[in-house]
């Protein structure tokens, strides 16, 4: 079929009937209109511009609008995001820095006011018993906070029968009460005793560092009876505690009072390291309900059985004080007390933080004791005693070492070769990008012509 079209000029009115229009229909032209029509008219606006494509541009600035806003408010959600991660970061960086404050300031406080103690009150066997009675408020303490911060409250008996699940599936029986909890008693006042012995004789910076020996004595001991992994880094700690034990006797002649004291330093860092093999090994890992539970249980072991053995001492005057009223009360509580607090951040901080930071803690107690030595009692520290103490500490470091130091070790340095060889070869391929575009400028790059 044959048509004509008026074209609309500009400014001009379409006309509503196709006038002046003739068509020849075919029999299938009616179909074919209906179906796809062949002319589409657009209303234009005086200067000759279709308004459909105003509105189409109106359209589609709309919708980078749209676009735009949602990328700004996305942007803001990640700044949100990271600030919160940023915030919450630091706080877990705070509370772990002040973890490590208390357990070093709290330990550092104990071993210092023993050594005041001991200017007026020489009894180091009743100080340890009366400290260790302080552990009967460790549990009661642990409830406090269960009750201040679980949202479904415990009774005491049903608490205490849940934490006492550590001596076994029936809890804690006559039975397994002496024979569980004497040995570690035992071990316990050992421990206390020993590291009070050490006090009379050495410095406090000195019983410190010979402490921290205790954690090559349980890699040994761990070694040999639990069958643990070996470790040469290790075996390089408890050879340097070692030397540092031998260098630290050797600073006066191995001779007087100082070979006592380090042997009364020694012996109370290898039974604190048999007290926490013989932990692992017969009651394993414990959440701080059952370590609370289980340094209660010691205290009233101690009040019980082991309150005839300074009744002893004393008549025996052994550890003798003649009147009642010349017991330091005050400095004996300050010890208890720190004490107490030592024992339940460590309990404290191997369940909320990790346990290197209980370890760093403890390490860093030495410089603690070292700077009061220094500032208040105008201690002066020879090169050997200063020699053997950094070793030991440096040993003790190692130590914290984790079992899979050297894969952790291998893959770090892995992953800064492959870095280092990527930027390489970026610098390489923007080097030769440079090289490229300069000889463009300069024109010697040959164009080939149509």
């Amino acid at each position: 079929s044959r048509s004509s079209v008026i074209q609309c000029k500009p400014g001009g009115n379409c006309p509503s009937r196709h006038r002046g229009m003739t068509r020849q229909l075919s029999p299938l032209s009616v179909a074919e209109d209906s179906a796809a029509p062949i002319l589409e008219l657009q209303n234009r606006s005086p200067s000759g511009i279709c308004r459909h494509s105003r509105v189409e541009r109106q359209s589609r600035s709309g919708e980078e609008g749209t676009q735009t806003h949602t990328e700004s408010s996305s942007q803001e959600a990640e700044g949100q995001t990271r600030c919160q991660s940023c915030t919450s970061t630091f706080l877990k960086i705070i509370w772990r820095f002040l973890i490590i404050l208390s357990v070093s300031s709290s330990w550092v406080g104990t071993t210092q006011f023993v050594k005041i103690t001991y200017e007026t009150f020489d009894c180091p066997f009743f100080m340890t018993w009366f400290s260790t009675n302080w552990n009967i408020m460790v549990f009661p303490i642990y409830y406090s906070g269960h009750l201040a911060t679980a949202q479904e409250k415990q009774s005491p008996i049903k608490k205490i029968r849940e934490c006492s699940r550590i001596f076994g599936e029936d809890g804690l029986t006559l039975k397994l009460f002496l024979k569980r909890t004497a040995p570690f008693s035992i071990l316990w006042t050992l421990t206390n005793y020993l590291y009070l012995l050490a006090l009379k004789k050495l410095t406090a910076t000195d019983v410190s560092a010979l402490f921290c020996c205790n954690k090559a004595f349980v890699f040994l001991l761990s070694w040999i009876v639990l069958k643990d992994r070996f470790m040469g880094a290790r075996i390089v700690a408890a050879i340097m505690a070692i030397t540092g034990i031998v260098m630290m006797a050797y600073a006066d002649g191995f001779q007087g009072d100082s070979i006592i004291g380090v042997a009364y330093a020694v012996g109370s860092a290898s039974t604190s390291a048999l007290y926490k093999v013989l932990f692992k090994m017969f009651l394993g890992s414990a959440n701080f309900g059952e370590a609370a539970h289980f340094v209660s249980t010691l205290g009233f072991f101690n009040l019980i059985f082991i309150s005839v053995t300074p009744i002893i001492l004393y008549f025996t005057k052994v550890e003798y004080w003649s009147p009642f009223s010349a017991v330091p009360w005050g400095y004996l509580c300050g010890v208890a007390g720190l004490w107490l607090a030592f024992n339940i951040l460590v309990n404290v901080g191997v369940v909320l933080t990790y346990p290197i930071l209980i370890s760093i803690g403890t390490v860093l107690s030495v410089p603690g004791n070292a700077a009061v030595d220094l500032l208040k009692h105008k201690m002066i520290f020879s090169v050997v005693r200063l020699g053997a103490t950094i070793i030991i500490c440096i040993g003790f470091l190692l130590m914290l070492l984790p079992e899979e130091w050297d894969e952790i070790t291998l893959r770090f340095i892995n992953s800064l070769k492959e870095k280092k060889s990527e930027d390489h070869a970026d610098d390489i391929t923007d080097s030769s990008v440079h090289t490229r575009s300069r000889s463009r400028a300069n024109g010697t790059v040959s164009i080939p012509l149509a």
